[in-house]
């Protein structure tokens, strides 16, 4: 059971119907992009240097020829059809694009609402969707989403500019607020978000996709089909209790798929090692399921820095692009940072 404490469910006043109205979704989507550009999206600028596209690293590209393997080519790359009929290992070349559109797949399911400090895994989301989508947009980038919520219920088509992000967050905050423990319909099925949208991004781009991954099984063929189309980047939300049950006495613990609750002693140290030994089976699952989708991943805990956790994502592909004997285009080389000495 996939579980977390009731009292740590966060959730927005509701309106009539459970959502925001529209008028008041739209005034806090301008606050919060407001606020993001001043303390997040400055930081950023600077810290990067404007190489904001290492966020997209291979998207925006079209194919171009097919030549044999080489020893420093990705391995994602690889065309599988043309390397059984000839033998040989044969890759995709790819000429870039000057435009480029990153699609944001986001979870939205119940057990995102849950935070046990300051933030719940939505608002970490939101966030990020935020700053990413402003970042690109400014450049002439377009992005798009596809949200889910135990189904695939919005798409936003792919666009640019500042307004077409506040459409894009407009969605976001005018969500339904959380059921108060309800058992909903269905539990999550991720294979159902990442399916709808290989039918929706035709053109190859860069998704984000934004979960916790707390899901039914079935969810990595879909990611790794994807992977084999698509730049993907996995974003994963998580919670630090959700790995690490700390004493806090009798507490209430409840599925937030399923709506099941169950009272337990966290002063049981026998029951915390259990809870940490399920928590780390499940961690280890995740990450071989991602590892065998090919996908990069971000880690963004409810606890951590925005900022810090994008500088670290950027310098780890930035790293990786120079280790793998690879190089950026010309015009990121001229903006991206010189290697520390």
């Amino acid at each position: 059971m996939n579980t977390r404490p009731t009292a740590q469910d966060r959730s927005g006043p509701p309106a009539a119907g459970g959502a925001v109205p529209a008028a008041d979704a739209g005034g806090r989507a301008e606050a919060l992009l407001r606020r993001l550009e001043w303390t997040v999206i400055r930081r950023l600028d600077g810290l990067l240097q404007g190489d904001y596209r290492t966020l997209m690293r291979g998207s925006g590209l079209d194919l171009a020829d097919l030549r044999e393997y080489q020893a420093h080519d990705d391995v994602r790359h690889i065309d599988w059809n043309v390397t059984a009929r000839h033998g040989v290992p044969h890759v995709r070349v790819f000429t870039e694009d000057r435009e480029m559109a990153a699609w944001f797949l986001l979870d939205l399911s119940p057990s995102v609402d849950f935070g046990s400090g300051d933030q719940s895994k939505r608002e970490v989301a939101t966030q990020f969707t935020a700053v990413v989508s402003r970042l690109l947009t400014r450049h002439g980038n377009r992005v798009g989403g596809v949200l889910y919520d135990r189904e695939v219920e919005a798409l936003v088509p792919a666009g640019s500019g500042r307004r077409h992000v506040l459409h894009l967050l407009h969605r976001l905050v005018r969500r339904p607020a959380p059921d108060g423990g309800i058992a909903p319909a269905s539990a999550t099925r991720l294979k159902d978000l990442l399916d709808a949208a290989a039918g929706v991004v035709r053109r190859r781009s860069t998704l984000f996709v934004v979960s916790d991954f707390i899901s039914e099984p079935g969810w990595e063929l879909a990611l790794a089909r994807l992977a084999r189309r698509h730049e993907v980047v996995a974003v994963r939300l998580f919670d630090p209790i959700e790995l690490e049950l700390p004493d806090l006495g009798l507490l209430t613990l409840r599925d937030a798929e399923t709506g099941e609750q169950l009272l337990v002693d966290t002063h049981d140290k026998a029951f915390r090692r259990r809870f940490a030994r399920i928590a780390a089976q499940r961690e280890a699952q995740l990450r071989e399921g991602l590892a065998a989708a090919g996908v990069d991943t971000l880690e963004l805990a409810t606890d951590d820095d925005l900022v810090d956790a994008l500088v670290r994502f950027v310098d780890l592909r930035r790293r990786r692009t120079r280790l793998s004997g690879g190089s950026l285009p010309a015009h990121l080389q001229a903006a991206a940072p010189p290697p520390p000495s």
